[in-house]
């Protein structure tokens, strides 16, 4: 069941839309999506598909209901320092330490490191997952005190590895000089302004019904509610709740350029630049930067949190936008949903994919097999990846992927550095369907992340 709530675009491209929507949800098993699309500058579309809670009622996701977008509200977090540095409360080239003592290397880290990810800093959420101390609540000092005066995984300047902590930070640097909560200032000089007046705090408190509940599984087994990160985890990272129709008007924001100056959009849309690597980072304050695949200027973000998962993506010289949540929290159906609808909404594109890149693994293709027995060996895992592992989630890892048969092949698409983790991506075929795996390993080997989702084709 769909619900609509506007629809200004050619009825056989909605129809499209809504065709290429329900495939992915179909496939992957995603209780629900909403979309949000702008066109010419306007909101052109919104709709709902699909459950936003499955028990013990289920309830219809409308264009109302609200979904936390995750990492997406690092672009807001962003604009909220640039705001203030536009009030002369602080510059981006402010030390650290000159806003908060103790940091690791504060005097030579700056505002701008925490927000475009070259701090140093290591990443206190890398996991796909929440951890069992993430269950439970912490302050956001206390997030500073345990990933933030430790050594850096690098000198400032010198990498790009994405950083929650930094964002951690970051807010709280705003708290300092305005003399106010985060999420207060925000809501008077972002989301008043562009009247986005749906948006909550999912840090404080989990969303309550009508609005959506997270889902997530193990491997491709039963779809289950998910367990939500504990307050003061996600502040400043990745706080918000909201409908898609509201990141609509932030991007309608960014496209007509009216919330922040002219010098405040120029730093938010600059890439970074490091050391190591002078051409490789396409990151600005919150946003990712550069060009599509077809050679258009995109800004955008993804956000993951417990049980949701967000893809935000926005062409300014197109003035164009699209926005897709999902209260599911695997298989990248967010990102695939955009792929698929881009081209029936920019001109010039196709539906063309490029093709993965080759490699084997063969201790992560041993793991997977193990876990279509429903068995793993811990001594690879460390303690949080052997509290996720489970007895019942050993049992639905056996239940989804031993259908599936014999691996035929192995190819990793993906690797890097995050949060002092190795991680590697690889897309797996067996005898009977395609999935992705996901692993994240500590410099020891031990497995700290270990985990299998449908494959999107």
């Amino acid at each position: 069941m769909a619900h609509t709530a506007a629809a200004q675009l050619p009825p056989d491209v909605a129809a499209k839309i809504d065709e290429r929507v329900q495939a992915v949800l179909d496939q992957v098993q995603a209780p629900s999506a909403s979309i949000a699309i702008v066109v010419d500058g306007k909101l052109a579309y919104l709709k709902a598909y699909g459950k936003s809670r499955l028990a013990p009622d289920e309830v219809a996701a409308t264009t109302e209901t609200r979904y936390a977008i995750g990492s997406v509200s690092k672009q807001m977090v962003a604009a909220a320092v640039l705001l203030c540095a536009e009030d002369g409360k602080l510059k981006l080239d402010d030390q650290v330490g000159k806003h908060l003592a103790g940091l690791t290397d504060g005097e030579r880290i700056t505002i701008r490191h925490l927000l475009n990810h070259t701090s140093g800093y290591r990443d206190f959420y890398p996991q796909d997952y929440v951890f069992p101390a993430m269950k439970l609540p912490i302050k956001p000092s206390g997030i500073l005190d345990q990933w933030a005066r430790v050594p850096l995984d690098f000198q400032p300047g010198e990498q790009w590895q994405y950083s929650n902590t930094g964002y951690t930070a970051a807010g709280l640097i705003v708290e300092k000089v305005s003399g106010r909560p985060l999420i207060d200032f925000m809501r008077e000089r972002i989301f008043k302004p562009l009247e986005m007046n749906g948006v909550v705090d999912h840090d404080t408190r989990p969303l309550a019904a009508p609005d959506a509940i997270g889902y997530t599984r193990v491997a491709l087994g039963p779809v289950r509610p998910v367990t939500k990160e504990g307050e003061g985890w996600l502040f400043a990272a990745g706080p918000l709740a909201m409908p898609p129709s509201d990141l609509a008007k932030w991007n309608i924001s960014l496209i007509n350029r009216s919330l922040l100056s002219a010098e405040s959009f120029r730093e938010f849309t600059t890439a970074a630049v490091v050391k190591d690597n002078p051409r490789s980072v396409k990151y600005g304050l919150g946003v990712n930067v550069g060009e599509d695949f077809s050679g258009f200027q995109m800004l955008s973000h993804g956000g993951g949190v417990a049980g949701s998962t967000t893809e935000n993506r926005v062409w300014p010289e197109q003035r164009a936008a699209i926005t897709i949540v999902v209260n599911a929290d695997w298989a990248a159906a967010t990102s695939a949903i955009a792929d698929r609808i881009r081209p029936l909404i920019l001109t010039n594109t196709s539906d063309a994919e490029a093709p993965p890149p080759t490699g084997v693994d063969a201790e992560v293709q041993a793991m997977f097999v193990a876990l279509q027995s429903g068995q793993i060996d811990a001594a690879k895992l460390t303690p949080n990846a052997q509290a996720y592992f489970s007895a019942q989630a050993l049992s639905d890892a056996a239940t989804g992927l031993g259908p599936l048969g014999a691996v035929k092949s192995i190819r990793r698409t993906a690797e890097g550095l995050r949060g002092g983790l190795d991680y590697r991506n690889y897309r797996v075929t067996c005898e009977h369907g395609v999935v992705t795996v996901v692993v994240r390993s500590q410099p020891d080997g031990r497995y700290e992340q270990f985990m299998v989702d449908a494959a999107v084709n």
